[in-house]
């Protein structure tokens, strides 16, 4: 290391001082902010779980909108500000290109953080002749800022961690911090590169100085390694993204615990491998207590081989036996390992879990309803794992192959993971799929019922839409949907609103035309009612016939429909949607202002709450 003739001893132990104290302080900045939304997070499940309905007072001040006029109040105040951050933060949203989408609470975060490390690497930077943003005061203290960091990133790319604990957010929402992060700092780590270069006009005689060959290995390493990270190579080819990320990090740590030796730093590093190592070790113990028949601990074998089918062209249908001892919320997923598939034997993909965790299902009749007969077994939704997997290319191509021939394959199991959205307090839910999503909404809206049904829940209306490319899609879930309707008490309204997209697959006639072999579903659409004819091994007539039950062919005007259950709604409502960005965008502009705004909240309109789970890698 050299320095400028002008720098004393105490200049430089001041360097040095500050190379330890300023990565201190950006953790303690970070642990800090970390702490607050923790306390916010854990306030609001402890406020969703445990509060009683009479403390929502400021929801109370809405009267009914059918025909009532709503009362302004000031009492609600506070509900309008909640309200107005809830639009401000997570609806209004930076869009870039068609399917990437960052919200403004994230892109706040983004900005705050870049902030905070270039403070910290360029503060104190003038030298004693005057000179502002001296090389030699940054150089090693950008890198040192940027080392220090990867015990975070780290924690965060993981599924089992403690900031997810920390701040109630699970481990795929807190993923897009992961990798902003990791941009950060491999933009840092460039900088504190090409100084190095810059201050040592000899530096190709120090390519024979073993810290530095391990910096420039870690460097270009953490180089491919964000190049595969790219959305694009992440959904094009995600097997890639997969392996490389996999070596390529072993790799990066690996080197920069050896560059950083040298220079004290390597506590910043070596933390990793232990954050690493444990999340492993836990999936590890979760695979082997999951899966415990194909590790010799139970008499037989292939108790968790999994049946495949091919619902579509586009849709995998994989259902496997429910371990006695796996238990799992609405809206959760689990990764699953299929060795027979995969490249290789230890990939784990996640998907959404589609079957329901309870016996609702199981029930042989609707105890509420005094006619009308419950179609028969719906047991894979309640009996086992169900998982609908969209076909894209790679692993879940090789599955579709599999699925053609209806083989069976072994599968492990990993999970669950990710949060399950509470609703109990809410008086309407709305739940809004496309295409699989259905996996996500489907289960919450029979966890919904069932707990209507147990007096646990407060919900007076439930609206499920689903957005699908044709008609035959409905046998997915059909039977299951037709009980849990039927089981449905009085007291819950239940709204199903079928949007048909592909209209090859369905024909609009006159009613007095249609034969035997069709039926037809009343639809409303611009112009007045239409009739939607199917072929009758598409959809059964008792389908069709359940009260709230509406089909319609084209795609859902999601901007219209959510604002009439908005104006129809008194109290609190639940939005959540699962599909496309293209959907989840449509979902956030509907629910903007001034449907969320203050003065609608202050008039006693509803307080809108929003659940987002979009495809894609975000």
């Amino acid at each position: 290391m050299s320095f400028s003739s002008s720098f004393s001893l105490a200049d430089i132990d001041l360097l040095a001082k500050q190379n330890i104290e300023y990565p201190e302080q950006v953790w303690y900045t970070i642990a800090a902010f970390l702490f607050v939304i923790g306390c916010f997070q854990w306030g609001l499940f402890l406020h969703s779980k445990f509060a009683r309905r009479g403390q929502y007072g400021s929801d109370e001040e809405t009267a009914s909108s059918n025909g009532v006029l709503k009362k302004f109040s000031l009492r609600r105040i506070p509900l309008a500000v909640i309200n107005f951050y809830r639009v401000i933060a997570f609806r209004w949203t930076l869009e870039i290109g068609q399917s990437y989408t960052l919200n403004m609470a994230e892109v706040v975060v983004t900005v705050a953080y870049i902030v905070l490390l270039l403070t910290y690497a360029f503060i104190n930077a003038t030298s004693v002749e005057g000179q502002k943003l001296d090389i030699t005061f940054w150089r090693n203290r950008i890198g040192m800022v940027a080392a220090s960091q990867f015990p975070i990133i780290t924690v965060l790319g993981t599924k089992n961690n403690l900031v997810s604990l920390v701040t109630c957010i699970s481990y795929d929402r807190l993923n897009y911090i992961h990798r902003m992060m990791a941009r950060t700092c491999f933009m840092l780590l460039w900088i504190h590169a090409a100084a190095q270069i810059a201050s040592y006009p000899d530096f190709q005689e120090l390519l024979s100085e073993g810290w530095v060959r391990a910096g420039i290995t870690a460097l270009v390493a953490f180089s491919i390694l964000i190049i595969v990270s790219l959305r694009p190579v992440r959904t094009g080819a995600y097997e890639v993204f997969f392996y490389v990320h996999f070596l390529g990090i072993g790799i990066f740590l690996v080197g920069g615990y050896f560059h950083t030796k040298g220079a004290h730093g390597s506590y910043w590093i070596w933390p990793s491998f232990v954050f690493w190592a444990f999340d492993r070790l836990v999936r590890a113990v979760r695979l082997v207590v999951f899966n415990h028949s194909y590790f010799g601990f139970k008499s037989g074998s292939g108790t968790m081989d999994a049946t495949t089918e091919l619902l579509s062209e586009d849709v995998v249908r994989l259902r496997l036996r429910r371990p006695p001892h796996f238990h799992w919320s609405p809206g959760q997923s689990a990764y699953l390992t299929m060795p027979s598939v995969s490249t290789l034997p230890f990939e784990a993909h996640p998907f959404t879990i589609a079957s329901f965790d309870s016996s609702l299902l199981s029930t042989p009749s609707a105890e509420d309803q005094s006619s009308g007969e419950v179609l028969g077994s719906s047991v894979p939704f309640w009996k086992e794992l169900v998982f609908f997997i969209n076909v894209q290319e790679g692993f879940t191509k090789k599955l579709k192959e599999v699925a053609a021939k209806k083989e069976t394959v072994k599968v492990f199991v990993d999970g669950p993971y990710g949060p399950s959205p509470d609703l109990g307090s809410y008086d309407t839910s709305v739940l809004v799929a496309g295409g699989s999503g259905v996996s996500h909404t489907f289960p919450v809206f029979l966890n919904i019922i069932e707990r209507v049904r147990k007096g646990k829940s407060s919900c007076t209306r439930v609206v499920f839409i689903w957005s699908i490319r044709r008609a035959e899609c409905i046998q997915w879930i059909e039977e299951a949907l037709i009980k849990a309707v039927q089981l449905a008490p009085p007291s819950l309204t239940v709204s199903i609103r079928i949007f048909i997209t592909d209209s090859s697959s369905t024909t609009q006639s006159d009613p007095s035309r249609e034969d035997n072999s069709s039926i037809s579903s009343s639809t409303e659409k611009k112009g007045g009612p239409q009739h939607v004819i199917i072929k009758r091994n598409s959809l059964s007539s008792l389908f069709l016939s359940l009260r709230g039950v509406k089909m319609e062919t084209g795609r859902p005007n999601l901007d219209a429909l959510l604002k009439e259950e908005v104006n129809v709604t008194s109290g609190r409502i639940s939005v959540s949607v699962c599909g496309s960005q293209g959907i989840a965008r449509a979902v956030r502009h509907a629910l903007r202002f001034p449907v969320s705004g203050p003065f609608s909240i202050l008039s006693g309109g509803p307080s809108v709450t929003l659940h987002v789970e979009s495809f894609g890698y975000a």
